[in-house]
């Protein structure tokens, strides 16, 4: 799971950052609302954790522009603000959830939980698309180990999560290698390709479908999957 925090307190985002790292959650940051709202645009968060009081632009600015342009992640409100006026107004926007500093950690782990939960994702204890589970950070075809490579995990799991769903070229390298990585964008084919040879022993290759000049999206046959 990949989750985005906007903050421009940076003892603070590194905090957080750790306590999610430490519960395995991939995690990026951004010091200013510009920036923030740069990156929440990309669509390749599962939740963001978002400040009010931020420079350049504001919280309410980002929930706002992000629900008008349809990214539907959802986001948890964090802010020194506890004033009801405050908070019915991020709500209104379209935020999902806030959260008052100061706060407790688990807290923090508990309302992301509910978030995801409340976007209709599963836990990794139970993600799964068919006959393809995600168990302890691995993938299974009807309980047969595929032995990933961690790139190939998260391409799986960033599928699953997106069963569907046409994923862009540029939305799966960002969410898997980051905006920073040298590689080139040629890199999703290749581990598709890999992902793909996992999945032939058990016919379901074809599920992992090629959008032309786009991306590629998971889609199983309708039997299998309902």
């Amino acid at each position: 799971m990949k989750i985005l925090i906007v903050d421009d307190e940076k003892p603070l985002t590194e905090g957080i950052s750790k306590i999610l790292e430490e519960e395995n959650y991939d995690v990026d940051t951004a010091l200013n609302g510009y920036d923030g709202l740069q990156l929440a645009k990309k669509s390749i968060y599962d939740v963001i954790i978002l400040d009010i009081m931020l420079p350049e632009v504001d919280g309410f600015s980002i929930v706002r522009t992000l629900r008008n342009e349809s990214v539907k992640t959802p986001i948890l409100l964090l802010t020194a603000k506890d004033s009801v006026k405050d908070r019915v107004m991020g709500l209104d926007l379209g935020a999902d959830d806030y959260l008052i500093k100061p706060f407790a950690a688990p807290e923090l782990l508990a309302r992301i939980r509910v978030l995801l939960r409340g976007k209709g994702e599963q836990t990794e204890k139970e993600l799964g698309y068919g006959p393809i589970k995600i168990i302890e950070h691995d993938g299974y075809v009807n309980g047969i180990k595929l032995n990933l490579t961690v790139k190939e995990y998260l391409l799986l799991e960033f599928f699953i999560l997106n069963k569907e769903q046409i994923l862009l070229r540029d939305q799966i390298f960002n969410r898997i290698w980051g905006f920073s990585s040298e590689a080139g964008l040629n890199v999703v084919d290749v581990y598709v390709h890999h992902l793909r040879k996992k999945l032939t022993p058990f016919h379901l290759d074809h599920w992992i479908v090629t959008v032309r000049g786009i991306g590629f999206m998971l889609k199983g046959d309708k039997e299998d999957v309902s």
